[in-house]
Parts: C-alpha cells; sequence; structure tokens
C-alpha cells in the first residue's frame, strides 16, 4: 500500500468540459474516477481544493456561464481556488493555502492532462510536494489530424503528459489505490 496524501486537488472538472458537446472523450470515466477520490479524501478528512478555471470571455468556461460551473459541489470547508493560467499555482495563493493546511504531497487529477494538470503537477514538483498521478483520473480531448499529420487520440495525449513529468511524480493506474491522511 502506497503512503496516504495529504489532499485532493480537483483541476477544472466543470460542467463544459464534462458534459455535453464539449466534452471530453472519456468524461464519464474520469466523474467516475474523480468521485472514488473525492469519496475517499473527504471520509479520510483530508483537504479537497476545488481549481475553477475562468476562461476568456466566449469560452464555454467563462466566468457566469453555465459551463464555467463545477462539476462536484463544494462542500464546507472546501476552498475553490479561481485560476487564469494553466498552473494552479499561478497568481492563486494555492501555495499559502498548502502551507497553512502543513501540505507535502498531494493528488492531481482532472483537466486537461497536457495542459492544466500538467503545469500544476510540475510546479508542485518544482516545489516540493509530493505529487501523486492516478492514470485513470486526468483526461483530455485528442489533437485532430492537422497539415497531413494523423490525429492524435485522447488517451495518448495523458500518457505523454504525464511521461513528460518525469520520475519525481508519483504515477498510479488507479484512482482506487490512493488513500488520504485527515487534514
Amino acid at each position: 500500500m502506497r503512503e496516504p496524501v495529504d489532499a485532493l486537488l480537483i483541476i477544472d472538472v466543470q460542467v463544459a468540459h464534462v458534459t455535453g458537446p464539449g466534452a471530453v472523450p472519456s468524461a464519464d470515466a474520469l466523474v467516475a474516477q474523480t468521485t472514488t477520490l473525492l469519496d475517499h479524501a473527504r471520509a479520510a478528512g483530508a483537504l479537497v481544493v476545488h481549481v475553477q478555471n475562468d476562461g476568456a470571455e466566449g469560452l464555454s468556461d467563462a466566468p457566469g456561464t453555465p459551463g464555467w460551473d463545477l462539476h462536484f459541489p463544494v462542500v464546507d470547508g472546501e476552498p475553490v481556488v479561481r485560476k487564469v493560467h494553466d498552473d494552479a499555482f499561478a497568481d492563486t495563493g494555492l501555495t499559502e493555502l498548502l502551507a497553512q493546511r502543513d501540505v507535502g504531497s498531494l493528488v492531481v487529477c482532472g483537466l486537461m492532462s497536457e495542459m492544466c494538470v500538467s503545469a500544476t503537477a510540475r510546479t508542485a514538483l518544482a516545489r516540493g510536494f509530493r505529487v501523486v498521478l492516478p492514470r485513470d483520473a486526468h483526461a483530455t480531448t485528442g489533437i485532430p489530424a492537422m497539415n497531413g499529420a494523423d490525429p492524435v487520440p485522447a488517451e495518448v495525449v495523458s500518457r505523454v503528459a504525464e511521461w513528460a513529468l518525469g520520475d519525481e511524480l508519483e504515477s498510479v493506474p488507479h484512482a482506487a489505490e490512493v488513500s488520504f491522511r485527515p487534514s
């Protein structure tokens, strides 16, 4: 059994990205695995942080639009960190929040694998956090065929993003393998 983790960061699991025509291809699986992590973290009394992207005007996740809403209801005491950059640490106060709670390790899950999940995990690793990334709890869209190049399936984009984070990252196959400690 792996060492328990202090906190769960749910990155950009917003209505526009997991429901309707703009949903990532594996939205149902992502929601199911994130639910597993969320249930385990809450049951253990661990810190849960919801990260919400403030998309630009006209985008499906622009503040105030139906797609901007978080998919998972926030429970009292669970902070919501709003961001405008891929990296959830950039200009948000997330570092201070985690320091106040004495967090040394965290699980990162959510969207998009090669963008916000990767940028946030990379900064967390650089700042000395132990980072766990369940393979079945982050997702993205594929890359369409362009300029004669073949399309790249979403699953491949996610795996490459995970691989690019390097050896310091603790990648686990399944969200169910993660345990949490109380904050």
